[in-house]
């Protein structure tokens, strides 16, 4: 009998699954998260990381010193739950406009009633307000990368949100939801520019974000942001190129996503996400 076989079973299959099953609870895992959480040796776990990075579901990323899985993982259960495809397909359009303009830049989803930051290139900025974005959770109310999510919801799903948001313990977004004047107002003003910036009251004071939707199939899907000190940038026309900039990469995540989707494993997690 093999020594990777036992009791009619391989060991090798049941720690792949195993490691799978690890790196699915977060974004990003390390070979000493992955170490802690199954007890295999690391010579071990990097051995089955490269064999599955060979085999296209896992990545190495360097700029966070870990591993995360690859949309290809859809394909193994309708039942996986990872980043929507448009996280994958921004992720290199995020990282090439950091290392244009130099501020870290952020691509968020919904999370039940707030956006929640899934990919950030503050390892790639020189001069980030914040050492980690990563799983952040950002209000649809007060926050740009919420912002800019809510404002192009349709009017239905806007009151549903403010309803909720008008019941929370977080007193500025709870009266900026419970003013429907003010809301209407603000939904419009971003509507009309096309980008959403941090409410001025909403910490943290010293630094801002300007946000502009990602669209998929003419739904809002997901927020991109750049993140930068007040202090910095101050003209109106300098934020008018920072959103030209923003929007024509949200177009082109829109482009490649729907050319990822157009494998199978991308058809797969559409059909689990939309």
């Amino acid at each position: 009998m093999s020594q990777e076989e036992d009791g009619g079973y391989i060991r090798a299959a049941e720690r792949t699954l195993q490691i799978l099953s690890c790196m699915n609870r977060r974004p990003n895992s390390t070979i000493l998260d992955l170490y802690r959480d199954t007890g295999l040796p690391k010579p071990t776990l990097v051995r089955f990381l490269k064999t599955m990075a060979r085999a296209g579901y896992v990545i190495n990323d360097e700029r966070h010193s870990g591993y995360q899985l690859t949309s290809l993982v859809s394909s193994l259960s309708s039942g996986y739950h990872g980043d929507p495809l448009f996280i994958e397909a921004g992720r290199p359009w995020a990282v090439q406009l950091t290392r244009q303009l130099h501020w870290p830049v952020s691509i968020a989803v919904l999370d039940a009633n707030s956006m929640v930051v899934r990919l950030s290139t503050v390892p790639d900025s020189p001069m980030s307000p914040f050492h980690s974005t990563i799983n952040m959770h950002l209000n649809l109310f007060t926050k740009a990368l919420g912002r800019a999510y809510l404002a192009f919801c349709n009017d239905e799903e806007i009151e549903s949100f403010a309803k909720i948001a008008a019941r929370s313990e977080d007193p500025m977004a709870s009266k900026i939801a419970a003013d429907k004047d003010y809301l209407k107002m603000l939904v419009k003003s971003i509507r009309r520019a096309g980008y959403a910036l941090r409410d001025t009251r909403a910490e943290p004071r010293n630094s801002n974000t300007l946000a502009v939707p990602i669209f998929l199939d003419g739904r809002v899907r997901a927020t991109l942001g750049m993140t930068f000190f007040r202090s910095a940038i101050k003209s109106h026309e300098l934020f008018r190129d920072y959103a030209v900039k923003l929007k024509q990469v949200s177009a082109q995540i829109t482009a490649d996503t729907e050319r990822l989707r157009g494998t199978d494993a991308g058809s797969e997690q559409l059909r689990a996400i939309v």
